[in-house]
């Protein structure tokens, strides 16, 4: 089902037993993010968190609750997205992928039935009044509501202040007219400007500089709360020019609702908790922004980004602020980034037919750690699929990539690191190559630009110079595994 706003999605997280309730007052310096990061790293992600009486700086009760963790387990995940795991969502984005004419009545049924959801991406009007405009503040009453009325949450004690965690940010491109949106951190400055992080390669910066160019000022609406889809549609890696409301209507099995903001020219999902409706002037001097700490699990130093202000604030009347925390993994953002990738695993595929599986581990980030496996049938094959990757968007920023034969499990760091160190002549089977690096990673000299490594760890082909016998792997015959199997069992059933 597609969920109509924060508050139906805890209900559903109640239901199911997802919810932890946190009912004494808890501050939004450092010790919700304390709670959170605790519950995050609980098997399995923990529970989902509902902060009932959030206390801002300086002792004031919070009038909205704060939601944490909320898609930080595969349980909450597979929720989110209309109880559908990942993978069956990627089996069903392959079938369209790959779908042709249909020769028979019984193909085009099955085309109809798996194709359906298609019909529901593209977004509609909302009709009778906006959940998400149930209030409205803007122009001289922002000085009574404001930034900081909202519990904006200060998650590690080297932070340059609170930031905004879990905001959908969408801009528009000026030539165009192509809606994207993005999660950029936003570190607020006072009760009407936020800094807005968007980085050298996101698409949100280079709406803005074609704005700069034609000299002007650059809406932006930022979103807080809605289905939780419209969060993971933000993060996930679309193809460039793709509208991610499309992607999170096909996902929900629903249109999205979009009402127009009501003082920028943009749209926004009509049952969004929060609106924060704004401008970035690219001509603008840029602000220090930060420190942050980050996904990465380490503080991102102060640097230089654009100020947002706020022209107006929209929410519903009971809204839910929603937040997560970042830190070192694994934090809900590791169960974003993994459901991504097994979502998006068949465009990978349309694109290498040899690739079986890909993994990002949760020790590299998103952008450190690639592993992928193929069907290797011909000599440097592993390292043209690195390349093909490192050119396939945010890809780019892959700073490890390992490539393995098919019968390894990418999912399990063991068994890849065990065909690495075995299947390995480093100075032989490494290469190296200049790229752009994320904005993030501290470790290149320069920001931004650095290098990358590729490792091939598939078996050795004579074509590859490799004239020696490749040794096979031991392993027990099926059948002798199986009768081991029931003998073990009805002994530990004897006992």
């Amino acid at each position: 089902m597609a969920y109509n706003g924060t508050r139906a999605f805890l209900e559903a997280l109640a239901n199911r037993g997802e919810l932890l309730t946190i009912r004494e007052p808890v501050s939004t310096h450092l010790e919700i993010a304390a709670i959170a990061e605790m519950e995050m790293k609980s098997p399995s992600g923990g529970k989902a968190l509902l902060f009932e009486r959030p206390i801002l700086p300086g002792g004031k009760p919070s009038k909205f609750p704060v939601a944490v963790n909320l898609m930080g387990s595969e349980a909450r995940m597979r929720m989110a997205l209309c109880d559908k795991t990942p993978d069956e969502v990627a089996r069903q984005m392959a079938f369209l992928l790959k779908a042709k004419p249909p020769r028979s009545f019984a193909e085009a049924w099955e085309l109809l039935k798996n194709g359906m959801g298609a019909l529901n991406a593209c977004p509609i009007p909302s009709l009778g009044g906006a959940p998400c405009q149930e209030t409205i503040v803007q122009g001289e009453s922002l000085s009574a509501f404001n930034l900081n009325d909202l519990p904006v949450l200060t998650c590690w004690p080297q932070d340059g202040g609170p930031f905004v965690t879990l905001p959908t940010v969408h801009t528009r491109d000026p030539d165009t007219k192509t809606r994207n949106i993005g999660m950029y951190r936003m570190q607020v400055f006072d009760g009407t400007t936020t800094g807005m992080h968007w980085q050298l390669h996101k698409v949100g910066a280079r709406h803005g500089k074609r704005y700069y160019e034609r000299g002007e000022k650059m809406p932006v609406a930022v979103c807080l709360g809605g289905d939780p889809l419209y969060a993971f549609a933000a993060t996930a890696p679309m193809p460039d020019g793709m509208d991610e409301i499309l992607l999170a209507g096909y996902l929900r099995q629903r249109p999205v609702s979009m009402v127009r903001c009501v003082s920028q020219d943009l749209e926004v999902p009509a049952d969004s908790d929060f609106v924060i409706e704004g401008f970035v002037d690219p001509a603008e001097q840029l602000r220090d922004e930060g420190p942050f700490g980050d996904h990465t699990g380490f503080y991102t130093p102060v640097d230089k980004y654009p100020a947002f202000h706020v022209t107006a604030i929209t929410h519903r009347s009971h809204a839910v602020y929603p937040a997560t925390v970042v830190g070192k993994p694994p934090m809900e953002d590791f169960y974003l980034g993994t459901a991504s990738v097994r979502i998006f695993l068949p465009v990978f595929q349309m694109n290498f037919p040899e690739i079986v599986d890909i993994a990002l581990p949760a020790e590299g980030v998103f952008h450190n750690l690639v592993f992928v496996s193929i069907k290797k049938q011909y000599p440097y094959q592993a390292f043209k699929i690195m390349n093909g990757l490192w050119g396939m968007g945010q890809m780019m920023f892959s700073k490890y990539i390992v490539v393995v034969d098919a019968h390894v499990d990418v999912h399990n760091t063991s068994d890849v690191l065990f065909h690495l160190c075995a299947n390995t002549d480093p100075q032989r089977d490494t290469i190296y190559t200049k790229a752009p690096c994320d904005s993030l990673d501290h470790a290149p000299t320069l920001p931004n630009i650095g290098s990358h490594a590729g490792i091939d760890a598939t078996t050795k082909l004579p074509g590859e110079g490799y004239h020696r016998h490749w040794p096979e792997e031991v392993a027990m015959p099926h059948d002798i595994t199986a009768k081991a199997r029931d003998i073990l069992a009805k002994a530990r059933a004897l006992k």
